[in-house]
């Protein structure tokens, strides 16, 4: 039976034992927090704490998404970031598609211990992206780009229709955080869908291009966009923990405490 999606944001208090650690989780374009909300349980149940806030003009109307910047998605994250990074000694950014883009903006603008992304958005392969910014003022919305999900009965809780305002400002972000990439300097690890009816892997290979810092690809041949509801989900879940596990224990035997760390500039 299909679920109602939870357009809610997901907040959670650090149980764990050892350092304290945060990671800030966000959903992807046009969707909401139920599509990687399973994710964010799995961390809090982990111990960690976790903030996966709704993003600006998402889970109300494509209207309202329309005139939304896409500095305003970037902010409520960053915004998190902060939160966490006031609670714990280190902070993970992870996220879902253009979520992914939003962790790895982070990652180049915050001192992050490390970085999670499933099927992360950095290039825009639709045609029409060369002429979005004139579009928007003669087509209104396109076609939903949502669940593209292989398990049966799974809702992501995504708009019916794309507004070409936002898409433009997809667009605008793309560029943008393509620029930093270099600036991670903590290691990332993706989690890329062998099949993927919205991103292409061409994204994929722009982020090894250029982020400096070791990325690590793990392949999910059983799953399309949306597997943090599909059926590899429990391999990111679990993986993303041992992740966190791995990166905390390397920084910690060398007295490292990245959240600390005040000296990165947000960009």
């Amino acid at each position: 039976m299909k679920m109602l999606p939870d357009f809610s944001p997901f907040h959670s208090s650090w149980t764990g034992a050892g350092p304290r650690v945060g990671v800030v989780l966000s959903h992807g374009f046009t969707g909401s927090p139920h599509s990687v909300r399973p994710w964010a349980q799995h961390l809090a149940a982990a111990g960690y704490a976790v903030r996966l806030p709704l993003l600006p003009g998402h889970g109300t109307t494509w209207q309202d998404m329309a005139k939304r910047s896409w500095r305003e998605w970037h902010r409520a994250v960053d915004e998190a970031y902060l939160e966490l990074a006031s609670e714990c000694d280190y902070v993970f950014s992870a996220g879902l598609s253009m979520g992914g883009t939003l962790a790895l903006r982070i990652a180049a603008t915050r001192p992050v211990a490390g970085t999670v992304v499933v099927n992360p958005g950095l290039v825009l392969d639709d045609p029409r992206a060369v002429i979005v910014a004139a579009l928007k003022y003669v087509v209104k919305t396109t076609p939903s780009i949502a669940n593209d999900i292989l398990k049966p009965d799974q809702d992501e809780g995504a708009y019916a229709r794309t507004p070409v305002a936002a898409a433009h400002q997809l667009k605008k972000m793309y560029k943008d955080t393509a620029a930093i990439l270099p600036r991670i300097s903590s290691p990332v690890r993706v989690y890329k869908s062998t099949v993927d009816n919205v991103i292409s892997t061409a994204s994929l290979e722009f982020l090894k291009s250029r982020v400096q810092a070791p990325v690590e690809v793990n392949y999910l041949h059983n799953s399309r966009h949306v597997a943090t509801l599909d059926h590899d989900a429990p391999e990111i879940f679990d993986g993303s923990v041992e992740f966190i596990q791995k990166t905390v224990a390397a920084l910690a035997g060398h007295g490292l405490s990245p959240a600390k760390d005040t000296a990165h500039e947000q960009a």
